[in-house]
């Protein structure tokens, strides 16, 4: 996030992140969010730079091969999907406001589009017959509950669109939307032995230029404000990440 309100994330795109490099102004993966925040402040001001953006076979270092990514790009007001691919540099308007990982945007798109007639509304019945609910929340029977991107996709823009909190809780339900997609240790596991789990989320308050965040072991929101921080400095001020579980004893 920037001084101005503009927020950037880069997500694992393996398998079909291509970098061609052809274009005015050849950027690297690690230099894109930096390169996007240090001159845009708007969504309609990135969407013209990069007309001449692209994005090179640039590794960071011998350990550090260029990362697969795509890239969710957002204002206060819209909000875009950008995809370096074998045929060039795609942007996409992201109406849900979520991304995650593969497939290309959109493919999950078209996918959420199965998923159309969920409802927080209770489930209506259309069978001749009289038939009466067993739970509340049967208008969402079928949204998807496993841990592959694509069904994250679902439940993210599912839970972020029927949203609904006051102007002081905002921050609380940021947290709770991205709740429904994080991922447990121990449920996802590789063929090489490690666990894929959320390690941390993050929130950027664009009104107030506040990052918010918790970790894995630390369910605390915690929060740096950049506006206690100087704008013109040209030191790099880093804040380590309190990983440490903090519980609040109230006895």
């Amino acid at each position: 996030m920037n001084e101005k309100g503009l927020c950037m994330a880069g997500l694992n795109f393996v398998g079909f992140a291509a970098y061609n490099g052809q274009g005015r102004d050849r950027v690297a993966p690690f230099e894109f969010i930096p390169w996007v925040l240090g001159q845009c402040e708007t969504v309609a001001q990135v969407r013209v730079l990069l007309t001449h953006t692209a994005l090179t076979e640039t590794d960071f270092s011998q350990r550090l091969p260029a990362a697969r990514l795509h890239w969710l790009i957002a204002d206060r007001f819209e909000a875009i999907t950008v995809e370096s691919m074998s045929d060039g540099l795609h942007i996409h308007d992201n109406p849900a406001g979520v991304l995650t990982n593969n497939p290309p945007f959109p493919e999950q798109m078209r996918h959420l589009s199965n998923f159309a007639h969920l409802s927080p509304l209770p489930s209506r019945n259309h069978l001749p017959i009289e038939v009466k609910p067993v739970s509340r929340g049967q208008g969402a029977v079928g949204l998807p509950g496993d841990l592959s991107s694509p069904s994250r996709f679902v439940r993210a823009a599912f839970t972020k669109l029927h949203s609904m909190c006051d102007d002081t809780e905002g921050i609380s339900q940021f947290f709770h939307i991205l709740g429904s997609v994080e991922q447990v240790k121990g449920c996802c596991r590789l063929e090489d032995g490690s666990l894929e789990h959320t390690i941390y989320t993050s929130c950027c308050d664009t009104a107030r230029g506040i990052y918010y965040y918790t970790t894995y072991g630390n369910r605390r929101i915690c929060g740096i404000d950049m506006n206690r921080e100087d704008p013109e400095g040209n030191n790099l001020r880093r804040f380590p990440l309190r990983t440490k579980e903090d519980i609040l004893l109230q006895n």
